[in-house]
């Protein structure tokens, strides 16, 4: 039995965050991990903040999880700001709920579903929105409880089918997800203005420059939804971006200028032998037409079912657009087997004569007059075909792709395409959820109505991954100060010299007690690895001891983000850390 007086007093909590990196859990790799395919995600590994257990999920090491944890008070602090209340929601949800709302299938295969002992049905939240509007419905009566905004910082689970760039794309992820509550759309606006201010906030004080762009809403819902984007060549999305006005778009959403065409009287159709001919500018060759001229035929399987899809030969299809046209959750290309099933000639087939297959035709085509299409046999096509003469469409609507130097749908200014990652998105969900999940609030007049929702998102994973995406070099990570896991990275060379290491244990001590958190390296390595690693870490200050700069009575301070360092007296470095520290 031990003795609780036989045990030796803890010393004195200090406040201050400090580690050797002799008793650091982690290492720094030298080489580039094979599967890191963006500069974030090679990063992470190298600096040892990430570990992968399997494709799309990660440990946090100790490093990470101190940053991470800085990225999720930054988060609170603007939420708390905008008027947020923080709970915590469960990540575990009978699947009653998500088949009361009847969003279980937009989700299709990336919901985790499971089954508990008695064999009832469960989900691994993707999301939160059914649970929030049940909380929301148990304790809310009047609109004297509104507005309300309501957050967590919460565990998700995505099946995503292809997961990549470490934490940009992952199945699981932790996010900060924020509801708002009013009675009508004019509070929604309100809660969305607060909301938008407060992600500027977060995104600024995280040192990642983004641009606002008008979004598709997916699975989640609603008439209007917004990103916040950072433009990145390691992004997985792109932005449409006007070169003169402030239009900026998802390129799934983005609008465009369609270029008008000659208009002419309709003529008669004229069938032409086109052996061989299938792809646009081979036609348009053959025959000396524009691609405009043109009248092409795509093919999709919408749930299971064939769409025939019509463009004009001048545009491309935007798969989201016929998604969102025909209300499907699973789009793909039709394979040559569900061609053939549906009777469907590739390369030369129209609309015209077409039954059992439903038509999508892009708005720019009903105003085209004369366009060639397929003659639906092989080697043939038809001249002069003409919408609303010889062929009609289940559906009329925008369909086309925003590509680079199209004319923007404001100004009509060229617009210019580039990568980017989303870093937040923001959802106008209305009355979606409220309505199918009963959640109401008596009104003035003592009427039930349901109540307007929105819905905020930040990913904190791949808001970490965009801030080093914006802040690193060729040697590694530059952590902005008020993220960075330490604030100084005090490094020993020749640590057999015992003036050395006596150098740095006091400042090792000046430095907390100065509030500096700090990061020591005392490990009986070289300079090289040293330097090397310090840089590869990122901290915003590198306070280096070394025999030579102690024969001159000081220490060497370097900013991360500067080539040249200076010497400084040993007994001043902890105030002149200080003032480092206070500037920008």
């Amino acid at each position: 039995m031990i003795s609780l007086l036989t045990l030796t007093p803890r010393p004195a909590y200090s406040a201050i965050d400090v580690m050797r990196l002799s008793h650091h859990f982690g290492r720094t790799l030298r080489q580039v991990p094979a599967e890191a395919d963006t500069v974030s995600h090679q990063l992470l590994l190298r600096a040892g903040l990430v570990q992968q257990l399997a494709a799309g999920i990660y440990s946090y090491l100790p490093l990470g999880w101190k940053v991470l944890r800085k990225v999720e008070q930054i988060i609170r602090e603007e939420m708390d700001a905008a008027g947020g209340q923080e709970l915590m929601l469960p990540a575990l949800h009978p699947i009653e709920i998500w088949e009361a709302s009847g969003r279980l299938p937009l989700f299709g295969g990336t919901v985790f579903t499971l089954s508990d002992r008695r064999d009832r049905g469960l989900v691994l939240g993707p999301t939160h929105e059914e649970i929030i509007a049940d909380v929301f419905k148990r304790h809310v009566q009047s609109y004297r409880d509104l507005p309300l905004l309501l957050y967590q910082i919460q565990v998700k689970f995505r099946d995503e089918a292809r997961p990549r760039g470490g934490l940009i794309r992952v199945r699981e992820f932790t996010m900060k997800d924020l509801y708002s509550f009013d009675v009508d759309a004019e509070g929604l606006d309100e809660s969305c203005r607060k909301m938008l201010q407060a992600y500027k906030n977060v995104f600024d004080r995280c040192g990642v420059p983004t641009v606002v762009v008008e979004a598709d809403s997916g699975a989640i819902g609603g008439k209007d939804s917004w990103e916040f984007m950072f433009l990145s060549d390691s992004g997985e999305d792109q932005a449409v971006i006007c070169s003169a006005c402030d239009y900026a778009a998802n390129a799934e959403r983005a609008d465009f200028r369609k270029p008008d065409v000659p208009q002419e009287t309709p003529k008669p159709v004229d069938e032409v032998s086109t052996p061989g001919i299938k792809a646009i500018d081979d036609l348009c060759a053959f025959l000396g037409i524009a691609p405009w001229q043109t009248l092409k035929a795509v093919f999709y399987s919408a749930d299971g079912q064939p769409a025939f899809v019509a463009i004009r030969g001048d545009m491309e299809v935007n798969e989201t657009k016929v998604r969102n046209a025909l209300s499907a959750v699973d789009l793909h290309l039709m394979d040559d087997v569900e061609l053939e099933q549906a009777g469907l000639v590739a390369g030369y087939a129209s609309p015209v004569g077409l039954k059992n297959v439903k038509v999508v035709a892009d708005d720019a085509v009903p105003s085209s007059p004369n366009l060639v299409g397929g003659a639906n046999k092989p080697d043939a096509h038809q001249r002069n075909l003409n919408y609303g003469r010889d062929w009609t469409a289940d559906i009329v609507t925008d369909i086309a792709l925003a590509r680079e130097g199209d004319a923007c749908p404001r100004c009509g200014s060229p617009l210019t395409i580039q990568r980017a990652m989303e870093m937040g998105h923001l959802f106008k969900l209305g009355t979606i959820y409220s309505e199918k999940m009963g959640a109401t609030f008596l009104d003035r007049d003592g009427v039930a109505k349901p109540v307007v929702m929105g819905s905020y998102g930040i990913g904190t994973g791949r808001l970490l991954a965009g801030i080093v995406e914006a802040s690193h070099d060729e040697q590694g990570i530059i952590w902005p100060s008020q993220l960075a896991p330490y604030d100084v990275h005090l490094v020993a060379l020749s640590m057999d010299r015992p003036d050395v290491t006596d150098a740095c244990e006091r400042l090792y001590e000046e430095l907390q007690q100065a509030g500096i958190s700090v990061l020591y390296d005392d490990r009986d390595e070289s300079p090289g690895v040293k330097f090397n690693d310090a840089d590869l870490l990122g901290m915003p200050l590198r306070l280096t001891v070394s025999p030579r700069t102690l024969d001159k009575g000081s220490v060497e301070v370097k900013r991360r983000t500067e080539k040249e360092s200076t010497l400084v007296p040993v007994e001043e470095a902890a105030a002149r850390l200080q003032e480092l520290l206070k500037q920008p």
